[in-house]
Parts: structure tokens; C-alpha cells; sequence
């Protein structure tokens, strides 16, 4: 189905076909009260996930840092009996005081026999959302690059939006690339530098050790960490006692998010692989903060803040995500739909719904989940745990506003 092609406006239109668009999807047919014809995943990918796909063959991943219980179906414990049925359990990773963690292919083929077994893919319109406007009726209409979509309700699972953290020394420099972002791990090199000290630069360094010479430049030493953030920021009284008691948008919810992430870290399986190949002589670990770059010849001339110099084929940037929050698009829909934001751009949300609150107080109809809710869900709103939490909510109010709409009350979630 094209975007254009039905004159019925969907309850809602999910913008983004990752996990966290993939899980509200569910949701939304389980107990928002919404039936299949209602509802679209609007992303520009053949397929949903394949951003993550992507993502994590391009870092090489193996496995996955979440337990078994997250993931994108519905059920806590379905991977694991998909794996159980599969003769598979190998597959569920073992960490010593932590659940076991799923293969990254067990992870994939779960979530591909879930988006099948639901035909979640049919549920997949091929098209990228460029801005967000309000139609006279107070409905929503999606302006993509395959036409107008019409919605009453939109959610927004943008992850973080394509864009990457670049350092000002590596602007423009030929042979320098982001592991999302242009570097492809198939490509062969004699000599590598990874730059980064978190576990998508250790997975990446010690995986490429296995081929090439590697050099893994990190600024401070590697901290160990098993999860990126303490587990207890997945229950919702939590978030409410430590997050939520902050003004909404506020810098004071920013600080407690950054505070409880434990970003830049590595988990102590990823940190025994770097030790291990450090050991077999595979894999040299620099500590040093770059102050320059340039392309020399074939090659690329790393400067060191301490003097020293770094001369290689190519160098990968495993720097992590630009912020969010001042995503063009998020500005584009923020200010068409008069949306209230926050410190640093921080979408200003219902903490009971998280619906995006209007610059008057009142409620819109643009929902949000993913690390751009994070000032509502929390430090893990970006993860799989943050994605089921945040669906939660919005099915429940989705619901809701369903039921007074049948009872007259106009879409009323107060």
C-alpha cells in the first residue's frame, strides 16, 4: 500500500521501523483497542530493523548486552522458549551474576519469526516523514517523500535519528569513517585505528584484531559495566521517585539521565576479549585524545594531544550518537505542531502518556518513545526495556482516548 491511497485516517502512524516502532506496533494492536487497518509503520527501510541490522554488522556484534527478556515480541520469556523449541539454548549467553544475554542471530531470527508471525511487515509503508502538520480538524498529516499519510495520532521511534558523534578533528578527513556511517568491516586493510573506549569500539577492535593489526585508541582507561544503567531504572516507581520529581523538560531530568547512564563502558565479557587479544599480541590499546587529523597519501597522520603521532590505513570512529533532541526533523515537527521543548531542545511530555505536551499545557496527539523520551522514560528509554515501558503507556492512553471517543468526550485523556 502507498502511502496515498486510502481516503480513512489511521489512528495512528508510527514514524520509525526499528525495535521501538516495531514493539508500540504490537502494543497498539494487543491492547490499544486499534485494529491492523489502523495502524502504519512509516520507515524508509525494505524491511523493519534493518537499521539495527545494519548497525550491528557493521560493529560486528555477537551478542547482545540486554537479557533474554527483552526483545521485540510481546511474551518476556517467547525468545527464550524459541530457543528452547530450537534446540538453541546455547545461544543464551551466560554472565555471572546477570540473566543470560541472546546471540545477536538468536535475537534477529526471534524477531523475524515475531514481525512474520504478527504480519508486522504488512503493517510497513516504504517511506521517510519529512515534517509533521496539523489538519483543521485537529488530525495529523504526515508529509513523506511517497505522499501525504493522514493520521489522528502519531508516535515518533526515531532512535537518534541517523546521526553520529564526529569529532572536530575528524571533519572532512578522507579515510576517516563512523562504524555506522560509511565504514564497511568487509572492506580489507593492513592497519586499523579504532577510536572510542565503549563496548561498540571493543567489539569492533577485537573482532578486526582477528584479521588485521588493530589499534584501539580510547581516552581514559576501559570501566566495566554489565549493564548501561542500573536495572532498577526499568521500574516505572523508580522513574517516577528519582526522575519524575523534576520539572518536566527540565536540565535537573538531563543531569539524572546522564548521571545514571553508564555510556563509554564496556561489559566485563567485551573487556575480557580486549584483555585476551592484548595477551595474544593481536591488539594494541593506546590511551591519547586527538588533536589533529589529515589524510596522508594512502594513509591517515593522527596527532596526539601528548605529542605522539598515529600513522594507519584508516581509522573508525566508535564516538557513539549526536544528540537527539536537536534533530532537524524533531525542530521541523516541534515547531509546525507549536510542541513544547525543553533544556536542550528536550521534548516537554505527559509522564502518565507520554504525549508531547503543547507549548498552551495542552496534550497533542504526537506520542514519543526511544531515547528522544528519555526525559520521561528514563536513562534506558533508548533500550529494549525502554521501548516495552514506553509502549505500555501509550497503548494504555491510546486506549483510553478510544474509549471516550466512543463515549462522546471528544479524544479527552484527562
Amino acid at each position: 500500500m502507498t502511502p496515498n491511497d486510502r481516503s480513512t485516517p489511521l489512528a495512528c502512524a508510527i514514524v520509525g521501523g526499528g525495535i521501538h516502532g516495531t514493539y508500540l506496533s504490537q502494543r497498539l494492536l494487543e491492547d490499544g483497542g486499534l485494529d491492523r487497518d489502523e495502524i502504519a509503520i512509516v520507515d524508509p527501510h525494505d524491511r523493519l530493523l534493518e537499521s539495527f541490522r545494519r548497525k550491528a554488522r557493521a560493529c560486528e556484534m555477537d551478542e547482545l548486552r540486554s537479557t533474554f527478556v527483552h526483545h521485540v515480541g510481546t511474551e518476556p520469556f517467547g525468545l527464550e522458549s524459541f530457543a528452547e523449541a530450537r534446540d538453541r539454548e546455547d545461544e543464551l549467553r551466560p554472565t555471572p551474576g546477570y540473566p543470560r544475554r541472546p546471540s545477536l542471530s538468536l535475537f534477529l531470527d526471534y524477531a523475524d519469526y515475531v514481525i512474520d508471525g504478527n504480519g508486522l511487515d504488512e503493517l510497513h509503508r516504504r517511506a521517510a516523514v519529512e515534517t509533521i502538520r496539523e489538519r483543521a480538524d485537529g488530525g495529523l498529516v504526515l508529509e513523506t517523500d511517497e505522499g501525504p499519510i493522514r493520521a489522528r495520532h502519531c508516535a515518533l521511534a526515531i532512535g537518534h535519528g541517523g546521526r553520529y558523534r564526529v569529532p572536530a578533528w575528524a571533519e572532512s578527513v578522507e579515510g576517516i569513517d563512523h562504524v555506522w556511517d560509511g565504514f564497511d568491516p568487509d572492506e580489507p586493510a593492513a592497519e586499523t585505528v579504532v577510536v572510542g573506549g565503549g563496548i561498540t569500539a571493543g567489539q569492533l577492535a577485537t573482532c578486526l584484531a582477528e584479521r588485521e593489526s588493530v589499534t584501539l585508541l580510547a581516552r581514559h582507561p576501559f570501566e566495566r559495566e554489565i549493564t548501561e544503567a542500573d536495572p532498577r531504572w526499568i521500574n516505572w516507581n523508580h522513574v517516577a521517585s528519582h526522575l519524575h520529581v523534576h520539572p518536566p523538560g527540565s536540565q535537573a531530568r538531563l543531569r539524572v539521565v546522564r548521571d545514571a547512564r553508564n555510556d563509554a563502558t564496556v561489559p566485563p565479557y567485551v573487556h575480557d576479549r580486549i584483555e585476551a587479544a592484548v595477551d595474544a599480541g593481536r591488539l594494541t590499546v593506546r590511551r591519547g585524545e586527538v588533536e589533529s587529523a589529515r589524510a596522508v597519501d594512502d594513509s591517515v597522520r593522527l596527532v596526539l594531544a601528548d605529542g605522539g603521532c598515529l600513522e594507519t590505513d584508516r581509522v573508525v570512529l566508535a564516538t557513539g550518537f549526536a544528540p537527539v533532541f536537536d534533530h532537524p526533523f524533531v525542530e521541523r515537527v516541534a515547531d509546525e505542531l507549536g510542541l513544547e521543548r525543553g533544556y536542550r531542545g528536550m521534548p516537554v511530555l505527559e509522564d502518565r502518556t507520554l504525549a508531547w505536551r503543547r507549548v498552551d499545557g495542552d496534550p497533542s496527539s504526537v506520542f514519543v518513545t526511544g531515547a528522544l523520551a528519555a526525559g520521561t522514560v528514563g536513562p534506558l528509554a533508548g533500550n529494549v526495556a525502554g521501548a516495552r515501558r514506553a509502549a505500555e503507556r501509550i497503548a494504555a492512553t491510546l486506549e483510553r482516548r478510544r474509549l471516550d471517543a466512543v463515549a462522546g468526550s471528544n479524544y479527552s485523556i484527562r
